[in-house]
């Protein structure tokens, strides 16, 4: 092609950025002595990294596009299904991210397994055929649909999975995959971007779903390039602490279904149990007159349930007051204890503040504010809150008590369950009145405490 000319350009192996000379450390990842030279052709129109359905048509009104129903596939749990929107469509490319031991290898294995219907190749770059195999025994279900692959050349991969013609390909994990093509070492930024392309292609070229299994980094992000998130067609997160017993799977991207939905699962010995209604299992399990507990309508996504705050406020043994959540903001804590400072008058500067959120779910719908103050202001007092009482509201830095969204879900939710008391804000409109239940309105937390602690 005229105009076409080679010039030399330094790639970083670790991460994949190019720079235009050499470098000891590279800007981007901090990494050192990790620069290749690479000669490259400048000029000429580049090739196309991922192939989407309708290349090379015409241009056409969008009147005239025509719809239908994705073309789905049950993967045998209603939970997953239903957090796909319906099922996985084919030809879909799905990521699933997670911390490591959270328990996304464990989901991707029972899905075969519970549905052997389903011809699968679940290919393994982090465990033996036998390991696996150990892993299905005790997860139990039906493995005759199942096809166990350990291998992390994707070429290989690819050829395998065009023999074999799947209905599904789970590949686990994207970090440890790697194409021959691409210099560098798996995991890295350049080959995550190879293996995901690729993937892709595949998918998109066979019409075979795939599920791709990744891990996320310290800071909550799934590890690797942030395009890699772009590529897929659905982001699943799995969430939770892996010592709790709860897991919550969340839809991050979904170009087929809805983002507002999620899944939770209880680990046990044999697998992850999915938990229908989550209220149930997140409200308290002990006695009744405890004080320093509070229950709070959460809403994430579409799906209500209640759970349970926990607190407790003790003078402060070193001097020095300790703030401290598991499954909260520690900062929006501090914060909501400012304001019952500054606002309402209530000292607590000098005492100690703990903070739990039951059943190990981390929680950041800012209705929990109301909850949290009450279970706070009830270890303080050393106050029972009745066990028929819940609350849904977010606090204010001027102390008022604002509304939260979709309210009367909540409160209909609230009713299901047996409660009989539902605090909110003055400002929540509904529009038909809750039945079953006493919706008390409060405009700020004087008139909360005016109302709860009388």
């Amino acid at each position: 092609m005229a105009g076409a000319r080679s010039k030399s350009v330094w790639f970083c192996t670790s991460c994949g950025n190019e720079y235009s000379k050499w470098m000891g450390k590279c800007p981007s990842c901090g990494e050192w002595n990790t620069m290749t030279e690479k000669e490259v052709v400048t000029g000429k129109k580049a090739p196309i990294a991922v192939s989407v359905p309708g290349a090379g048509h015409k241009p056409m009104p969008l009147k005239d596009v025509s719809t239908g129903s994705e073309d789905r596939l049950s993967l045998g749990s209603a939970e997953v299904d239903r957090l796909l929107g319906g099922g996985i469509v084919k030809g879909s490319l799905v990521l699933m991210g997670g911390e490591p031991g959270i328990g996304k290898s464990t989901l991707s294995l029972q899905l075969p397994l519970r549905s052997p219907g389903l011809k699968t190749l679940y290919v393994s770059g982090e465990e033996s055929v036998k390991q696996v195999k150990m892993r299905a025994d005790r997860l139990g279900g039906d493995s005759s649909g199942c096809l166990i692959y350990s291998e992390t050349d994707m070429n290989a991969i690819i050829e395998e999975a065009q023999e074999v013609a799947p209905d599904l390909l789970i590949v686990d994990s994207v970090q440890t995959m790697y194409c021959q093509q691409v210099d560098s070492t798996a995991g890295s930024v350049s080959q995550i971007k190879e293996v995901a392309a690729t993937l892709l292609r595949f998918a998109k070229g066979s019409g075979i779903p795939v599920i791709l299994i990744g891990h996320i980094t310290k800071e909550g992000t799934i590890a690797g390039p942030k395009i890699l998130e772009h590529i897929v067609d659905v982001v699943l997160q799995f969430e939770g602490e892996n010592r709790g017993a709860y897991r919550v799977l969340r839809s991050i991207k979904n170009r087929f279904g809805s983002t507002s939905e999620l899944a939770v699962f209880e680990m046990t010995g044999t697998g992850l149990r999915e938990v229908e209604n989550p209220s149930e299992m997140l409200i308290p399990m002990h006695e009744e007159g405890l004080s320093g507990t509070a229950i709070c309508a959460m809403l994430d996504g579409n799906r209500p349930f209640l759970f349970e705050v926990q607190a407790l406020v003790s003078s402060a043994v070193y001097g020095t007051a300790q703030r401290s959540a598991t499954g909260f903001d520690v900062r929006r804590l501090n914060m909501l204890l400012a304001v019952l400072e500054r606002r309402a008058g209530f000292k607590l500067g000098q005492k100690d503040v703990f903070l739990n959120m039951a059943g190990g779910l981390r929680i950041t719908d800012p209705a929990c504010d109301l909850a949290v103050i009450c279970s706070v202001l009830s270890s303080n007092f050393d106050y029972c809150i009745p066990a028929d009482t819940c609350f849904a509201g977010e606090v204010g830095l001027s102390g008022e008590i604002r509304p939260v969204s979709q309210a009367g879900r909540r409160a209909v939710e609230a009713a299901r369950l047996g409660f009989k008391r539902i605090f909110v804000s003055s400002y929540t409109h509904f529009d038909t009145k809750p039945s079953g239940i006493e919706v008390v309105k409060v405009s700020d937390i004087p008139s909360l405490v005016r109302a709860l602690f009388k």
